[in-house]
């Protein structure tokens, strides 16, 4: 304590100044005008950052007809902070990291006005949402002005989530390659996406005969380690119709790090994988860009082949549903740390389930929870007790009904009782919005059918039974609200109504749910929970688009 109040003291002083101005200074960093109004720190961002996000846009959306107003951008203008005002190239950008989450038909792409600019920025930042974007403190108007910070966040987001998407076990079953002696399967699904590449460098590493590394930043400095990642990677034309590319390591001799590190770029680039980085970040060890440009070259080139005649139980990989993926983006969008990768390991120790507590206003002991780091001897108990306490919450605080779940479920990721906890923690947060818009009046599914029907029948459309409906599977109740709620704002011209195919369902389905996101509502259910009229996802559409109709914007 002592020590913090002599750096109080030295705040507004000359050192603090001083101080301030040297990190201002730190390569690559700029600043930016203003301040944050909650903390009163001034906001930066890094020029690098900048650079890499433009090329790989650029290189993305080269071919795209609807970005050619703003393409190419020049990386050191500030053209990207422009490009993203209108909204068209961040919608483009979330369909590129998860293909399908924007219906096309739902962009605003000509004679753009501020009225159809705000739209495209609604359903650009809802979608970012609902793919596990954190978007809590970013508004349509930071966009639409530019703002270099909160842009350049949002983008590495959308690019991050892209670029991770196949770093997972259930969607590239060759990582079992990455399995150590001793470890089971269960080991290697707990890492991250992270975890996983650092795994996969050091397999390539190991097999070339050369150094492990521990991070993608201080240890890749001197280029060595990308170079033999390189030359172990990239094609030995031993493969069907695939010709090889040699790689030329000559230049790992070189002296200079500045000078080795292009001439490993420019080997990268045989690969088409000089992405994210110059020469510049490599030798500085810029971590997330150099994370970036891993994460690019191990889904061009993995070089990893399924291990074969091993005794793996290839039925405890299961890929995530679409329940699970709903519940997940759902906490990432929250801001919840650490990130959720996978949903029952990351909740194994209850942290994550405290947070969203408190988001549901539900008062957290933290004196009473056990925080990591967790000794390796007591690790297992001291999550175990945090999950005894969140069973114990969730029925004494929130009073979910949890009959038959304990904390070891939690801790164990029964599937089941997780996710009849995690329903519950939605449930309450999409009832609280509701509850804030109407002064405190207590919201239940009632109160919710009665509010749509309402609306409806205003509208002169017809009403629905409750979330079972099974007119729901059409999409057109979802629709028609939504045109209740903004008027002429759906193209039913672009909708068959009658006589549906399960793609017609589908193809309504997603144009309903990206049209709820670009009237304002932050909707986190899928397509396919309409199409197959679940009730619980129903209801939160349903929920949202109320949230949404109160607001009256």
């Amino acid at each position: 304590f002592s020590k913090f109040v002599v750096v109080h003291d030295l705040k507004s002083s000359e050192v603090a100044k001083t101080f301030r101005k040297a990190i201002n200074k730190k390569e690559g960093i700029c600043s930016v005008a203003g301040t944050s109004e909650q903390s009163g720190t001034q906001h930066s961002y890094s020029e690098e950052e900048k650079v890499a996000f433009v090329n790989w846009v650029n290189k993305a959306l080269e071919k795209d007809p609807d970005c050619q107003h703003v393409l190419p951008m020049d990386p050191s203008s500030n053209d990207l902070f422009t490009a993203v005002g209108d909204g068209i190239v961040l919608c483009k950008m979330i369909n590129l990291s998860v293909a399908d989450t924007i219906d096309e038909r739902t962009i605003n792409k000509k004679k753009l006005t501020p009225f159809t600019i705000q739209e495209n920025l609604n359903l650009a930042l809802n979608s970012a949402s609902a793919i596990g974007c954190h978007v809590v403190n970013i508004g349509a108007e930071d966009l639409k002005e530019g703002r270099q910070h909160l842009v350049l966040g949002l983008l590495w987001q959308v690019i991050k989530i892209g670029l991770f998407a196949d770093i997972e076990i259930s969607r590239n079953e060759a990582l079992i390659a990455l399995l150590r002696d001793g470890e089971s399967l269960e080991d290697l699904v707990k890492l991250s996406p992270e975890d996983l590449l650092l795994r996969w460098a050091n397999y390539h590493l190991e097999e070339a005969g050369c150094p492990k590394i521990n991070n993608f930043s201080s240890d890749i400095k001197d280029s060595k380690a990308y170079y033999n990642i390189l030359n172990q990677v990239a094609p030995k034309g031993d493969e069907e119709g695939i010709p090889a590319i040699p790689i030329d390591i000559s230049g790992i001799r070189e002296k200079d790090d500045l000078k080795r590190a292009e001439c490993m770029l420019e080997q990268a680039d045989r690969l088409g994988c000089r992405q994210f980085v110059t020469a510049t970040d490599v030798v500085r060890g810029n971590p997330k860009l150099n994370l970036a440009y891993v994460a690019n070259l191990f889904n061009k080139y993995p070089a990893l082949k399924k291990p074969e005649n091993q005794d793996i139980d290839w039925s405890s990989i299961e890929g995530e549903s679409i329940e699970e993926r709903t519940f997940r983006n759902w906490m990432n969008s929250l801001g919840v740390n650490p990130r959720v990768n996978h949903l029952y390991v990351d909740l194994a120790d209850a942290l994550v389930i405290f947070q969203l507590y408190e988001k549901i206003k539900v008062p957290v002991d933290w004196d009473k929870v056990n925080k990591p780091p967790y000794t390796k001897l007591g690790s297992n108990m001291k999550k175990l007790e945090n999950c005894n306490y969140a069973v114990e919450l969730g029925k004494k605080e929130a009073k979910f009904s949890l009959v038959g779940i304990a904390g070891q479920d939690l801790n164990e990721g029964n599937r089941t009782l997780t996710l009849a906890l995690l329903w519950q923690l939605m449930r309450r947060y999409t009832l609280n919005i509701l509850e804030d818009l109407g002064d405190g009046q207590k919201v239940n599914d009632d109160t919710i059918v009665t509010w749509v029907n309402d609306a409806l029948t205003q509208a002169g459309k017809g009403t629905i039974s409750g979330f079972k409906d099974g007119s729901i599977s059409s999409s057109m109740p979802v629709l028609d609200l939504i045109d209740a709620i903004q008027p002429g704002s759906i193209r039913y011209d672009l909708l068959k109504t009658e006589d549906l195919t399960d793609e017609e369902k589908l193809n309504n389905a997603k144009y309903a749910i990206s049209m709820a996101r670009k009237i304002g509502a932050r909707v986190y259910a899928l397509p396919e929970d309409l199409v197959e009229v679940k009730p619980k996802m129903v209801m939160t559409v349903f929920a949202c688009l109320m949230a949404r109709g109160m607001r009256r914007i």
